[in-house]
């Protein structure tokens, strides 16, 4: 996940403490900062640009899988029964 996202949740989380334990905002802060990456870390998350990049490979293949199957069927139609 990207640095920015991450500083992004650690502000939004430290927005919606209670007042009285914003006095403490740096420790916390921190503390969230360190366990957004350490969780987010252990997570199988992929770059978007990467999974825009292997779902456009998935439809060539879909694609080319397809104009096979028509094709294979069309030879298989034109063999004698057997």
């Amino acid at each position: 996940m990207e640095q920015p996202r991450i500083e992004d949740i650690a502000r939004r989380l430290m927005e919606s403490l209670p007042p009285a334990l914003r006095t403490m905002q740096q420790d916390i802060e921190t503390n969230f900062r360190a366990v957004l990456r350490a969780n987010l870390g252990r997570l199988d998350l992929v770059a978007r640009d990467e999974f825009d990049a292997q779902s456009k490979v998935l439809e060539r293949t879909r694609a080319r899988l397809e104009e096979l199957e028509r094709r294979f069927a069309e030879l298989e139609s034109k063999l004698p029964p057997g």
